[in-house]
């Protein structure tokens, strides 16, 4: 099983924690952060993303997204005829991606694009099924306490030649020695010393915790790539890190035996990958799951195709030449009234946001930084009328963004809990009841801004201008700036000047900064920064090399399957991701998150969710806008994708109804 679409450039350019560490020199895992350059008008919009992988709702591994697809009742094709039961293997499954592949070695991918073409021909551990519940693939993982949690590897699992069978000891080797040991693996940061891996038998071993996780699986430390502890001794005796990097077998999966639905045949950096239909699948011996995995995969053969121009790409769409393409908002209605285009949408939980630079070096249009009051943020939240700009910019095809989570999480909180704090929709809304909430904050601010009218003006009595900078060439994302630009206009009287810029300069000069830890006051406490990172460096007062105001460059993962993973974001204000130096004024996500840590009951865990996003909600740390649907155009005849964030889990029942 593998994701369906390249993610390269997602709703908002998705990127994994992964992805977003390694751009940063840091190791890591766990999907975190969500866009860069984000808005899908010039890239792909991700479609499938799923399969094997399991998911990282949409990011580096693809594979939480999929659905029923009609296949667990093995077709109606059978019957009184003799005929078999199971669709007919035939034709190839094409896609298309924007950019080519850096790299498909396993150990350590961090490219959205690599993660569909890596699941092509190797499953990891489980997916998500769309009742959002673990699908085992190479291991099940069961727990009593949430503090010990026990592998089960399949029995059936085969490496290529000359490395056998799969087992535990594989597994353990890869975590103790590669991810644990002295590489740059990309999930270095995720297996610390506090986990301790230990191995019980041929095919099971256990992870023991420092403390209970009753979500664990869904944070995706666990989800791993099977690979040979034959292949990876020789690197290990030798330390040998860029040696492991360019390993053959590795880079050109080699090594994948039944381990994936197909087999790599081809890959070209600029160009994409082919692969041929692996006869030998494991998969077709589940004895659980859809009925159509028993002789799954359907397809003789598939093939990923590098296709910079996004005219291009749409065309194959069109024509038939390709299976399934990303498609832009703009043109979302022309595919739809298109015969021979089936388009989904399908909810994502990647968030569109404005990002407000608390730092000492934001807010550069006055005095004192009116972003660091909660009421100044929700007035800007209040006056982004967020319908006006869904039905604007993305032509309806997309949801209003209140707090942390999109509300098809299991986690978004009751609507009697942030009614409240649904600010940018009636009856939250209006440049009125903006000026007003606006006010509250002035009245906190040692300095003397004020209304002139209804223009805000510095403590001097000239205009108020900020910049808000957006990826360069991102359409979606430059619309959406300047909608924010404009309501700020007729609320505030702010100029705000949109510029576009460079995604690479934007993180290395604007978004993170050198570490250098130090002290600040928060709610009446000293915090010490001990282990800061280059995105949240330490107080306030270390800034970034160029200064900012507002920024559409970059929009997160709100994590819907496992909250806790927004820990990174939100636990304290020394939390690993906070470049816009957010501290909490009137509640304390720390003891939030340690209360959901310690639960043993999903009643208890949700009731810390709820507050949590709540309070979120209310504080608007980011002003946060929307979220919004891939949108994929697929083959008609073409039998699996459905319109649900779990789209593709099931890909190898996937199949052409010709």
């Amino acid at each position: 099983m593998s994701r369906d679409i390249d993610r390269t450039n997602g709703p908002a350019n998705a990127l994994s924690r992964r992805q977003w560490l390694a751009m940063l020199g840091v190791g890591s895992a766990t999907a975190l952060a969500g866009c860069l350059g984000g808005d899908g008008d010039d890239e792909g919009n991700g479609g499938e993303n799923g399969g094997t992988n399991g998911g990282e709702n949409g990011g580096t591994n693809g594979g939480e997204n999929g659905g029923e697809n009609g296949g667990e009742n093995g077709g109606e094709n059978g019957g009184e005829n003799g005929q078999s039961q199971f669709p007919a293997v035939s034709g190839r499954y094409r896609t298309n991606a924007s950019a080519g592949i850096e790299t498909l070695n396993p150990v350590y991918n961090t490219e959205s694009g690599a993660g569909t073409a890596i699941g092509r021909a190797l499953d990891q551990g489980y997916t998500f099924t769309p009742d959002n519940e673990v699908f085992p693939l190479l291991y099940d993982l069961s727990t009593d306490s949430g503090e010990v949690w026990v592998f089960d590897v399949r029995e059936d699992l085969q490496f290529g030649d000359p490395y056998g069978q799969v087992t535990a000891q594989d597994f353990v080797y890869y975590i103790q020695e590669i991810h644990k040991g002295p590489f740059n693996s990309a999930n270095s940061s995720e297996w610390t010393e506090e986990i301790n891996v230990v191995q019980n038998g041929e095919f099971e071993f256990q992870a023991e915790l420092p403390n209970s996780q009753l979500l664990w699986p869904e944070t995706f430390t666990p989800l791993e790539y099977p690979i040979p502890q034959g292949l990876l001794e020789p690197y290990v005796q030798e330390e040998d890190d860029e040696g492991l990097q360019q390993d053959s077998e590795l880079l050109e999966l080699q090594f994948t035996g039944n381990l994936g639905p197909f087999t790599l045949d081809a890959w070209n950096r600029g160009a994409g990958t082919t692969y041929s239909r692996n006869d030998d699948y494991y998969i077709q011996n589940l004895d659980y799951g859809p009925d159509l995995f028993a002789e799954a995969p359907y397809f003789e053969g598939a093939d990923i195709e590098v296709v910079t121009s996004q005219t291009s790409r749409l065309n194959q769409l069109s024509t038939g030449e390709v299976d399934a393409s990303a498609i832009p908002a703009p043109r979302f209605q022309e595919f739809q009234d298109n015969p021979n285009v089936n388009v989904q949408q399908v909810p994502q939980p990647f968030n569109s946001l404005t990002a407000l630079n608390m730092r000492d070096n934001g807010w550069t249009g006055g005095p004192g930084n009116l972003f660091r009051y909660k009421e100044f943020r929700q007035a800007m939240a209040i006056a982004v009328n967020k319908t006006e700009l869904i039905n604007g910019v993305l032509r309806g095809l997309g949801q209003p963004h209140f707090t942390w989570q999109p509300r098809f999480s299991a986690f978004y909180p009751p609507e009697e809990r942030i009614e409240d704090f649904t600010f940018g929709v009636d009856p939250l809304v209006g440049p009125e009841m903006a000026r007003n909430r606006a006010r509250e904050a002035l009245d906190r601010s040692e300095f003397d801004y004020r209304f002139d009218g209804d223009t805000l003006v510095r403590p001097d009595g000239n205009t108020i201008n900020l910049t808000h900078y957006h990826s360069s060439g991102q359409e979606t994302e430059r619309l959406t700036c300047e909608f924010v630009a404009q309501k700020m206009d007729e609320a505030f009287g702010i100029n705000v000047n949109v510029e576009a810029i460079d995604g690479t300069q934007y993180s290395q000069n604007y978004w993170s900064a050198s570490p250098q830890g130090g002290t600040d006051t928060v709610r009446g406490e000293e915090v010490t920064w001990e282990n800061p990172a280059p995105t949240n460096p330490g107080p306030r007062s270390v800034t970034s090399s160029n200064s900012w105001d507002m920024s559409n460059v970059f929009g997160l993962n709100t994590f819907p399957r496992n909250p806790l993973s927004n820990s990174a974001f939100f636990d304290g204000v020394t939390s690993f991701y906070n470049p816009v130096g957010y501290y909490p004024e009137d509640f304390d996500p720390a003891s939030l998150f340690q209360q959901a840590r310690q639960a043993t009951s999903r009643e208890v865990f949700n009731e810390a969710m709820y507050e949590l996003f709540a309070n979120i909600a209310r504080e608007q740390p980011y002003l946060m806008l929307y979220f919004q649907a891939d949108l994929t155009g697929y083959n008609p005849n073409l039998v699996g994708p459905i319109e649900d964030f779990a789209n593709g889990w099931n890909f190898p029942a996937w199949y052409f109804d010709e």
